[in-house]
């Protein structure tokens, strides 16, 4: 691999970047293995660039490529022969913080995002572009569910686990969750930019094949602020559905997310848990029971 100054002088060379005095510099993300670098003119940030696997960088680029028309993704400039980097259009404004009502902007997400997901080839496996192929989304279920049981451990009682898993069950048998649509796959706030307080742009997907209600769980469950059914109900009036879920199931599928995301907020986002832990007492009642 090149090293980024490298890099930039063939960008230059290629016409990719116009600019002559160009300024780099690496931008820390929890949420990636790859290395990203904000490459910047007269301290004004134009362009990222992204160093990562070549099966990851491929993923990036097929997602960014595919839905190049969806106005929130960034538009890929230029990704090696080797898969080795990709240099895409720069995102103005923060992830995570300022950013507003969660109605509003799971309004955006459903609108402008997930509404516009297409079908996944049928050779297309499920689960991970990047890892395990899956004949049934269930079985990306079962892993999700002993990985967040494995995290959470005894923050949870015996009985609040066995209820989950009979949860996971129910949602197995579920006709809808056999859809293949090609997702974001990691559509949640750490990836979500926005300025002034609103939407203006998603970031680094993690492709997946799966059904679109996992994207739309993923968003609502992604940060602990608003986790009402309210601000659920009227961001789920707006998605488009091949097969109608209802609300039990909506709840249902809501619940499993919201497990999930303890799992992974307990190991790497711990400064969210305790408002993850109040919301999780409101929306256990909902559980299956044993």
């Amino acid at each position: 691999m090149e090293t980024i100054d490298k890099i930039i002088n063939t960008l230059k060379n290629k016409h990719i970047i116009q600019e002559q005095v160009i300024e780099w510099t690496e931008i820390k993300s929890g949420t990636t293995d790859g290395t990203i670098y904000r490459l910047s003119s007269e301290k004004k940030p134009l362009y990222v660039l992204k160093k990562d696997q070549p099966k990851v960088v491929a993923a990036t680029n097929g997602f960014l490529e595919t839905y190049k028309n969806i106005k929130l993704l960034p538009n890929v400039l230029y990704t090696d022969e080797f898969n080795e980097f990709i240099v895409y259009s720069y995102i103005s404004g923060d992830t995570h913080i300022n950013r507003g009502s969660k109605s509003e902007w799971m309004k955006i997400i459903v609108g402008e995002l997930i509404n516009h997901y297409e079908k996944a080839e049928e050779n297309f496996s499920r689960g991970r572009v990047t890892g395990i192929n899956r004949s049934l989304w269930a079985d990306f279920n079962l892993e999700s569910l002993e990985s967040a049981k494995a995290n959470i451990g005894d923050l949870f009682s015996n009985e609040e686990h066995r209820r989950v898993r009979l949860l996971v069950n129910k949602l197995n048998t579920y006709e809808y969750q056999q859809e293949k649509y090609y997702l974001h796959g990691d559509a949640g706030v750490h990836n979500f930019v926005f300025n002034s307080h609103k939407l203006n742009g998603i970031i680094d997907p993690s492709p997946l094949i799966g059904p679109k209600i996992y994207d739309f769980t993923y968003a609502f469950c992604s940060s602990p602020d608003d986790l009402n059914l309210e601000t659920l109900y009227s961001s789920f009036s707006l998605l488009h559905q091949e097969q109608r879920i209802t609300k039990v199931e909506l709840l249902e599928e809501v619940l499993f997310q919201l497990y999930t995301r303890i799992g992974i907020c307990k190991k790497v986002h711990p400064q969210d848990l305790v408002a993850y832990l109040e919301a999780w007492k409101e929306w256990r009642v909902y559980l299956p029971s044993i």
